[in-house]
């Protein structure tokens, strides 16, 4: 095994990733930036009322995202094991 093959596996996980770790990230960030601004516009300081918008996004956008993600994921595990044989040599 060479290290440029080591590093293009460990770039293919990493973006992998981030792939599949975005939209839920971003939905978070979203709507966490948009309870912020409500908060401060508003003045409420509930504490509460940060994290269950935050909650309720991500679980929809999972499962709206979730198939996607899946075969991300799986396309990533079937790369590496079709190219297992290349690991051992």
């Amino acid at each position: 095994m060479s290290v440029d093959f080591i590093i293009g596996i460990a770039e293919r996980g990493v973006w992998t990733v981030l792939l599949v770790a975005g939209p839920l990230l971003l939905v978070a960030l979203g709507l966490g930036l948009f309870v912020s601004i409500f908060q401060a516009t508003t003045q409420i300081q509930e504490q509460t009322l940060a994290f269950i918008p935050k909650i309720v996004g991500v679980l929809v956008s999972l499962v709206l995202f979730g198939p996607w993600m899946l075969s991300q994921l799986l396309n990533f595990a079937y790369s590496i094991f079709n190219n297992l044989h290349r690991f051992i040599g």
